[in-house]
């Protein structure tokens, strides 16, 4: 009104003119404007980031007005990196920026909500009986169990209180413990990196009570095995900024500008300077636009490409001329000076052949070199003169007792470890002329003929190649006479390198293994683009000393022999001397690996400071078992096994070799024992037996068993299950259908058949008739949405969002820790995680009490690595159950403690420093320093418990940022005080001086409100293989090769070669190219359940999105509207004319595994024979039923299972030993195939169930 009284008063309102008349003022009232003016008010801002699994650790401005954050926008000030470099700022995506829109959704869990059936049974056995009791008569009536599981997934929430809910979930844990055993309850989070504390608070409750924390790079398939196979680290990989040191970028599988987006400007910058970079992709990506060459091989065949251009490399840059550079690296930072044993044996022809062993060790020859300490692990190569000799670096020398004579040597010096004689290894027994030496053939498995009804083959007249090469006698212990070769040699021949001794190729237009052409026919790259970018890619790293670099991703990773893709990408890296190297090397991402104060995070995490060793489990192996995916197992390990191996030495299916590895120690298991582990260490103590000495004479007397070998006896179904941080059942499940119809018990899309009676079963595992339904008593989820997973709950807790709480942060993409804030309360009845677990610990030790004290309990641990645990078998694969060798823990075995847990007090022990901070100190990686001096100044800064009970006088860690200040002061990253006292501890191994990589930050602290002032850059600290400096980014590897540190691996160097035995017969001992495997997925349906319309088998393939972060986002209307506001599938042009299918049409993809409901995206981009469907829509947004299962279409996992390989099961054995999140089973699932058709009828599902209602709704056009 007042507006429009001013225009009538226009002429007459007064009028001042400035600047020369240029302008004017008026009386005109503008309270109008204040609308807008008020959309950008703001009372605060904070710093804060997402805790989402994308790399970038993003710091972000949150704006907040009343108590309501109204918007973020990326913050500016991060510090520089250096004067020659980019900035990383800004960062974020347009992801980020739509986070706010969750805080005050409708998807927001708001309060606690638990299953109604369950609530119902809860409240009425509540009336008669304690907690425990009450649960434990719900638990004892299989009809009240089925009643609440049966519906899980299918709605039927009601509010309940924090008081109740954490009243039902203490007692559960309680009775589980005490009627099953602790290591029945188990959790899962992933990627503690996004936010440690909340990752934090939830190990620290189940390591406190004994519980499993399950593990999640190798879940998700981030880790990729064949990094710890070469190097004994997992995905240490250079920052972001290091591109742009980079002269030379070959982008291999990893879509840049979409999932590395914060960071993708290094990419595009550097190629200003003048850098040339090459993407490698099947489909045209994103990354392909910013490419001067786009390669595009048939997805699954990227190991041929890399094969073919190790060849090229090393026949231009090793024979037919010698590249300096390359050749001093390859000399003293690899195995390819190492020596090999070679051992004859008949072909499959009839004809004699020798084929690579394990390394010649110290330990075969007659005088052991002289060697007292672990000669059996220290490997063996020649000098320039032919001479045997024992370099420093392998893994021998890393473990022994103090005062050996080996001490100190476990470095990279060019000496022989016998005394101080510099050496120059050699790499081929061909150099120097005069060492007698045979010509001799060597067979190598081939597998690039095996058959395969997706993918195109190149036969070679045989699986197995006889190659020729030079090799040396010597003799051995006792009078043996042996061959041996270097791994150089045998390389170049596994590679099909001609050197003039009557094989190999001779040109590269040869089809023959492994050339230019010979990968033609296999992945249609045209040759000359393979040896151009490889002949491109070895010169620049040559005349630049290794500034060549690959970045590599998901693309390559999730395939079964994903280790192949990956290790012939490696070896070229290796081969051109880039690893270590600022600007070169390989820049692994897929997820956010970099916990950088690991150290410090591992103690409050997983209750070191209280009880060692925690439980910790291998997610693939755990859920393969305990979802029952084994049962419909119909890859036979035969298929993958080499053909050189043993067959019957080696017989067995996936689950059976998953067995045999956890009774050897190589991988844990959870459950541990089929007996409760608190009743046998009761039952040790009345038989006056140590704890280990009794449960190893009740195994091998039979009369106890490793849960293993029966996951289906109900004795061995793990019980309760936490999920926090996750959304395992919509994002990252393999398997879904099977985790919903075996882990739940719930209506599912399963559509194939377990194994029949005249098919063969496993060996190792008791098979049951009937496969169990139902084996989870109780599911929670926290979560701040409602997601899949929250849907399939039984009880779902409304945790804090990322603006709502305080927690730490870090990134493999940049050296700085920033943090999460609490920039508002948390809404309506949400609290943080730490503040959940803590109340849940309260309650676990008043519901207790009773039911379970201070009591005694047996912990099984593998052969962990980094441990001396990792010198288990050395020279042979022997298993005690089938009466090949002694039970002996911790080395034929896995190793056996008990320990004690003080169950009325978890909670005091939960929000205190427990003692053995300052009695055992604190370590990581091989490393351990004292910590006195941190627990006393943790102390005074968090104060001191004052309450009387055990943990009087300790520090507090009552909130979340004394969490975050607990991990801030122990962690060598974040306090220079420890970084100095960690260097010097790891001096003690090596025998040189490191400290001074820390010490001029020594007298440096970061704490909680430094970096919400600003991000810090952390401290160098021997955690990690790069260092944090003003003159070099971080890149992996540069403290061995400057610091001569050895690589964690048996030899102390990157590994060409993998020699242990499973290795070996599975046919990698050496990298080569394997083909996709056949899962058999499709054949049981296509064609056999028509709808009328036209299929087509298409390669389903799941890459990582533009419009969400894993699941997160994806329901975000933000993002919906972006997107096309639903699941959607790409496919080519050429694949939808074959079926009909047009853009925007709704397809069914399936298979024996489920079903999925999707619209089309026909695209020009996609390969012909892949469908795509970005990883992870929900089927929570816009999904129609599925004409296969009747039931509403699945998500992306719905058509996947699980599949095991054996070589990722060895353990005890140097780098190939279990570390949580570091070796083990990985969850591949880009082999399957699908059965993609157009549907005929699009039911939306919103016909009710009951009978009464179908009449009226179908009156109103619905279908029934």
């Amino acid at each position: 009104m007042s507006h429009f009284l001013d225009r009538l008063n226009y002429f007459s309102l007064p009028r001042e003119s400035f600047a020369d008349g240029h302008g004017r003022t008026t009386g005109e009232d503008r309270t109008w404007e204040d609308a807008y003016r008020n959309r950008w008010a703001h009372d605060k801002i904070v710093r804060s980031t997402h805790g989402v699994n994308c790399t970038g650790s993003c710091s972000w401005k949150i704006y907040v007005k009343g108590g309501i954050v109204t918007w973020e926008t990326q913050q500016t000030d991060y510090p520089r990196t250096r004067p020659d470099l980019p900035n990383h700022e800004p960062r974020g995506c347009a992801r980020g920026a739509s986070y706010s829109w969750y805080l005050y959704s409708a998807n927001r869990v708001k309060h606690p909500m638990v299953r109604a059936r369950l609530l119902k049974h809860w409240r009425q056995a509540r009336l008669t009986h304690d907690p425990v009791d009450a649960w434990a008569a719900i638990q004892a009536d299989e009809g009240k169990r089925r009643d609440y599981q049966k519906v899980r997934g299918l709605g039927g929430f009601v509010r309940s209180s924090w008081d109740e809910v954490n009243e039902i979930i203490a007692a559960a844990n309680v009775y589980t413990i005490k009627a099953h055993g602790p290591d029945r309850v188990i959790g899962f989070s992933p990627i503690p990196a996004m936010s440690m504390i909340s990752y934090g608070a939830g190990s620290r409750y189940l390591s406190l009570i004994g519980g499993v924390c399950m593990s999640f790079y190798d879940w998700y398939c981030d880790l990729p095995p064949s990094s710890p196979q070469v190097w004994g680290e997992q995905t240490d990989v250079p920052e972001s900024a290091d591109w742009y040191n980079s002269d030379f970028i070959i982008a291999w599988g990893s879509n840049v500008p979409q999932t590395r987006t914060p960071d993708a400007h290094f990419f595009t910058e550097v190629r200003y300077k003048g850098t040339k970079t090459v993407a490698v992709t099947p489909d045209y990506s994103e990354v392909a636009k910013l490419a001067d060459l786009w390669m595009h091989p048939k997805q699954g065949t990227d190991a041929a490409v890399a094969m073919a251009m190790g060849h090229v490399i090393l026949k231009e840059f090793y024979f037919e001329r010698r590249a300096a550079y390359f050749d001093d690296y390859a000399r003293r930072y690899t195995d390819l000076p190492m020596l090999v044993l070679l051992d004859e044996q008949t072909l499959a022809d009839g004809r004699s052949a020798l084929v690579p062993g394990r390394f010649l060790r110290a330990s075969d020859l007659g005088d052991r070199l002289g060697q007292d300490n672990n000669p059996e692990w220290k490997t063996l190569a020649f000098d320039s003169a032919g001479r045997l000799t024992l370099p420093n670096g392998s893994i021998g020398f890393r473990w022994g007792p103090q005062g050996r004579a080996d001490a100190g040597r476990w470095n990279l010096e060019d000496k022989d470890a016998r005394g101080s004689e510099a050496v120059r290894l050699k790499l081929s027994v061909l150099e120097g002329g005069a060492q007698p030496h045979a010509i001799a053939d060597v067979a190598f498995p081939y597998f690039g003929g095996q058959p395969n009804p997706h993918f195109t083959g190149n036969e070679q007249g045989g699986d197995v190649r006889r190659m020729k090469l030079p090799v040396v006698e010597l003799e051995l212990a006792g009078g043996k006479r042996a061959r041996v070769a270097t791994v150089f040699d045998l390389q170049a021949a596994q590679y099909g390198v001609d050197r003039g001794l009557g094989s190999g190729a001779a040109s590269y237009d040869d089809d023959a293994p492994y050339t230019p052409a010979w990968q033609e026919r296999i992945t249609g790259v045209p040759r000359e683009q393979v040896v151009a970018v490889a002949r491109q890619f070895a010169e620049t790293a040559e005349k630049t000393q290794g500034r060549s670099m690959v970045i590599i991703g998901a693309a390559m990773n999730h395939w079964y022999h994903s280790d192949m893709n990956y290790r012939g990408v490696i070896n070229m890296l290796m081969m051109c001397g880039c690893i270590g190297k600022s600007g070169g090397g390989w820049s692994h991402y897929v997820g956010q690996e970099k916990l950088r104060p690991q150290t410090g995070w591992t103690a409050l995490a997983f209750a070191l400071d209280w009880i060692r060793p925690p439980r910790q489990q291998n997610s693939t192996s755990f859920f393969y078992a305990h979802t029952d995916q084994w049962r419909y197992e119909r890859l036979g390990m035969d298929e993958v096994l080499s053909p050189l191996a043993d067959k019957a030495a080696y017989a067995g299916s996936a689950i059976d070799f998953n067995v045999r590895a956890e009774r050897m120690g190589w991988l844990p298991s959870a459950p541990q024992l089929d007996r409760n582990p608190l009743v046998l260490a009761r039952e040790a103590a009345a038989a006056g037996l140590e704890g280990k000495d009794y449960v190893a004479q009740q195994l091998q007397a039979g009369k106890l068993d490793l849960s293993c070998h029966d996951p289906d006896a109900p004795a061995n179904w793990p019980r309760n299950m936490f999920v926090w941080r996750s959304n395992i059942l919509g994002s990252s499940g393999k398997g879904h259908e099977y985790f919903l119809k075996h882990l739940l018990g719930t209506s599912n899309g399963v559509q194939g058949k377990d194994l029949g009676p005249q098919e063969a079963k496993p060996t190792e595992v008791k098979w049951h008739a009937q496969a169990p339904e139902g084996k989870l008593d109780l599911l929670v989820t926290l979560d701040f949405r409602m997601s899949t997973t929250c849907l399939y709950s039984d009880i779902v807790l409304p945790t804090a969002t990322w603006y709502e709480k305080n927690d730490l942060n870090t990134s493999d993409m940049h050296p700085f820790i920033h943090p999460l804030s609490a920039a508002v309360d948390p809404a309506w009845e949400a609290r943080s995680d730490w503040e959940i677990y803590k109340g849940f610990a309260k309650k676990f030790s008043e519901v207790c009490i009773g039911h379970l004290g201070v009591e005694k309990e047996v912990v099984l641990t593998p052969l962990m690595h980094d441990s001396p645990g990792e010198l288990g078998q050395a020279l042979d694969v022997r298993d005690w159950k089938r009466g090949e060798c002694d039970f002996v823990p911790g080395k034929t075995a896995p190793a056996i403690t008990v320990v004690e847990r003080d169950y009325p007090n978890v909670f005091k022990r939960f929000t205190a420093l427990g003692p053995l901070m300052n009695k055992v100190g604190n370590g990581g990686k091989g490393i351990a320093w004292n910590t006195q001096t941190e627990v006393r100044q943790l102390g005074e800064l968090n104060g001191l418990v004052r309450e009387e009970g055990v943990t009087k006088g300790m520090p507090r860690i009552d909130t979340d940022i004394d969490a975050c200040e607990v991990v801030l002061q122990l962690a060598p990253e974040t306090n220079g005080h420890v970084a100095v006292k960690a260097w010097q501890a790891l001096s003690k191994a090596t025998g040189r001086e490191h400290e001074h990589l820390a010490l001029y930050r020594e007298d440096e602290k970061i704490r909680y409100r430094d970096i919400q002032a600003q991000p810090r850059k952390i401290i160098s600290s021997p955690t990690w293989s790069g260092i944090e400096s003003e003159n070099v980014s971080y890149n992996a590897g540069w403290t061995n090769v400057n610091e001569l540190i050895p690589w964690r691996t048996l030899t102390g160097r990157q590994h060409f070669y993998q020699d242990h035995a499973w290795m070996i017969a599975f046919g990698e001992g050496f990298s080569t190219y394997r083909p996709p495997v056949d899962v058999k997925a499709t054949a049981p349906m296509h064609e056999q359940r028509g709808n009328g319309n036209p299929e087509i088998l298409l390669n389903f393939i799941t890459p990582h999105q533009k419009w969400g972060i894993h699941s997160t986002y994806t329901d975000n209307l933000m993002m919906l509207t972006l997107s096309r506001g639903g699941p959607i599938v790409w496919l080519s042009e050429v694949d939808a004319r074959k079926i009909g299918v047009e853009d925007n049409d709704w397809i069914e993809l399936f298979n024996v595994n489920g079903a999925i409901a999707a619209r089309a995206v026909v695209s020009q981009r996609v390969k012909e024979g892949m469908v795509m469907m970005y990883h992870a829509q929900e089927k929570i947004v816009n999904t129609p039923g599925s004409e296969i299962t009747n039931v509403r279409g699945g998500i992306h996992n719905s058509v996947t299972r699980i599949v095991l390989k054996p070589t990722h099961m060895v353990g005890g054995y140097a780098q190939l030993a279990y570390g949580f999140n570091y070796y083990g089973t990985i969850g591949t699932n880009r082999d399957e195939f699908v059965v993609v058709r157009r549907m005929k009828k699009i039911d939306w599902l919103d016909t009710p169930i009951g009978a009464e209602r179908i009449v009226a709704v179908q009156a109103h056009g619905e279908n029934a």
